[in-house]
């Protein structure tokens, strides 16, 4: 089962420790090959709507600054439990905030 984590972006500026805590948490998750992808991802960003046969492109950004996904990872787990035990685990590490964990279908 492969789920989708996502970090609403903070205000507050990491720091060494938060670098070095990540960095072994994401080292474990590769070794154990449930890591398929990470990333941090811009604040804007380009929104595309279509009507019919028309497409309208719009750049961002589209929420409030405390709304915006600021980071992700794509994880291929066991069990949605397990998925929600990651998350738990990474919100240890970076403290205070959202996250967001949803299932991932198709190939």
């Amino acid at each position: 089962m492969r789920y989708l984590m996502t970090s609403l972006a903070t205000d507050t500026a990491p720091d060494e420790k938060l670098f070095t805590e990540m960095a072994k948490f994401v080292e474990e998750m590769s070794a154990a090959g449930i890591l398929l992808a990470t990333g941090g991802l811009e604040r804007g960003g380009v929104r595309l709507t279509s009507v019919g046969d028309e497409i309208t492109v719009t750049d961002g950004p589209f929420a409030e600054a405390k709304e915006a996904v600021g980071g992700f990872a794509l994880v291929e787990v066991r069990s949605r439990e397990e998925a929600i035990e990651l998350g738990r685990r990474f919100r240890r590490i970076v403290g205070d905030g959202v996250s967001v964990i949803q299932q991932v279908y198709g190939a």
